[in-house]
């Protein structure tokens, strides 16, 4: 599918960017403030950034805030037939990214726009729609190449999945450039639905306002979201907007499956569990929530279009193999360089280094990874990306992991304090998820290979840091510098500090 034009000075585009104004004065974003922007006022603000951007196509970088600025952004990028490329806002990591790929046009907070003098320094290939990092978590140059086909499919099928209907009200609970964040976006925009945006968290009671205020209907979370909603009392709350709750982006343990399915019988929402990788623009496989008491322990049956078979996997057990998905969501491939960017399709079907079953009835449970790599707080991590991170940063160090968190390994001489920091900064992920610890030797299996298992064992058994010692906390903001990395003020909030829905 080529860029789809639509009448004389029309929007060029993805569909449901595209078609914005049709919806017309429907609510389409609820801002932070409060202020409602309708459908037609959305596709009237994209096009003014649309315009800005000029008529030649051009690699933009986003920087996708959660509010109206940032959606604007985006969907004017679109609008204009460009090319987006979107990032966290005031990110370190996207400097490697930037450094690689130099894109024509920056959009920062509050609209703020830098565009390139002469016009587009790429040759852009016209199925190419938009580029997310394949491990929004290590600030890896490598990019996922995103057709208009693969974002209109993928929005269409969540919304046919979940029912989604033009009165229901998604609220930004995860970030916009992670690949769950922004599919909650395109499969509201595609039914004429409206998105509430909020920085805060699920543990804020601003956040729980605004769902009361805005009548949401729908809350996307990652496993730590639904730890927080347990921690923080949502089950004796109760908000009667919510009717669907879904949850991406790792494995929820099956008793919370059941428990979670049971609380939304009783207060009226379903839990739909969901499956999915960057690189099939986000969800491949979803789990009707009648099958949730039955099988909490499955990620649930391929997303409308798509389809699942098993590739065999040596020494693996029965009606086992590694999970392989193909379907209209599939990306067109990977780009490294920015030569890739012209490059048309290079994939036809995606291998998802999970170890599956499928069952009879097409149900999918995964049962292992083929792959080194993790997903903490949602983040997918590649570990032997972070062992080269260190390795070019002069440290000899060793990273292992589970769901839960990471463990470095470092030789005795090296600061754990300096190498912590040093991956807190890469990876993005919150103090409390990272351990360092000085060894005498790495462990490793008889074939010569990390024995990463044990090593994690070990690391989690005793942790020498000075982290780890407990220190005098006498205000709740000192708590949460401690656990967010961050030296607060007295006036700081959870927000200000650095923390988000992640």
């Amino acid at each position: 599918m080529t860029i789809v034009e639509r009448g004389l000075g029309a929007a060029r585009g993805v569909g449901f960017a595209a078609d914005l104004a049709r919806h017309g004065g429907a609510t389409a974003v609820v801002d932070v403030d409060g202020t409602r922007c309708s459908y037609a006022e959305l596709a009237a603000r994209a096009d003014d950034v649309a315009a800005r951007l000029g008529a030649e196509r051009r690699l933009v970088l986003v920087e996708a805030s959660n509010d109206l600025d940032g959606i604007v952004a985006y969907l004017g990028a679109l609008r204009g037939g460009h090319v987006a490329l979107l990032v966290a806002p005031d990110d370190a990591r996207s400097a490697d990214l930037v450094a690689t790929h130099s894109p024509d046009a920056v959009i920062g907070a509050g609209l703020s726009m830098s565009v390139r003098a002469g016009g587009s320094a790429h040759d852009l290939h016209p199925d190419l729609a938009l580029l997310l990092s394949t491990s929004g978590s290590t600030g890896s140059p490598k990019l996922v190449r995103l057709s208009h086909e693969n974002l209109e499919a993928n929005a269409a099928a969540i919304a046919q999945y979940l029912g989604l209907r033009a009165d229901d009200r998604a609220i930004t609970s995860l970030p916009l450039q992670y690949c769950y964040g922004l599919s909650v976006l395109h499969s509201h925009l595609a039914v004429g639905a409206g998105v509430v945006c909020t920085p805060a968290s699920v543990v804020d009671p601003c956040f729980w306002e605004a769902v009361d205020r805005d009548g949401v209907t729908n809350l996307a979370g990652v496993p730590h979201t639904f730890e927080l909603l347990g921690r923080s009392g949502f089950a004796e709350r109760h908000h009667p907007s919510l009717r669907l709750l879904t949850q991406a982006g790792g494995r929820l343990d099956p008793s919370d499956v059941r428990r979670w399915r049971q609380l939304g019988q009783e207060r009226g929402f379903d839990l739909y569990v969901m499956y999915g990788q960057t690189e099939a623009t986000a969800r491949m496989a979803y789990l009707p929530p009648a099958l949730a008491e039955r099988r909490p322990d499955a990620v649930g049956v391929a997303v409308p279009g798509g389809s699942f078979r098993l590739a065999p996997v040596e020494g693996a057990g029965p009606d086992e193999g590694e999970l392989v998905f193909t379907g209209p969501n599939v990306m067109l491939g990977y780009a490294e360089a920015p030569a890739d960017l012209g490059l048309g399709r290079t994939v036809d079907e995606l291998r998802t280094g999970d170890l599956a079953r499928i069952d009879d009835d097409g149900v999918v449970e995964i049962v292992g990874r083929l792959r080194q790599f993790v997903k903490v707080f949602g983040l997918r991590i590649d570990l032997p990306r972070v062992d080269a991170l260190l390795a070019r940063h002069g440290t000899a160090a060793t990273c292992v992991g589970d769901d839960t968190g990471l463990g470095i390994a470092v030789l005795d001489g090296t600061d754990p304090a300096e190498v912590r920091a040093f991956v807190l900064a890469h990876t993005g992920l919150p103090p409390a998820a990272v351990a360092v610890a000085q060894v005498e030797d790495v462990p490793r299996l008889p074939n010569g290979k990390v024995d990463r298992v044990g090593l994690l064992e070990a690391l989690r058994d005793g942790v020498r840091t000075e982290d780890h010692q407990t220190p005098e906390i006498d205000s709740v903001a000192a708590l949460l510098g401690r656990l967010l990395g961050t030296h607060p003020a007295p006036d700081d909030t959870f927000v200000s500090l650095g923390g988000d829905s992640l």
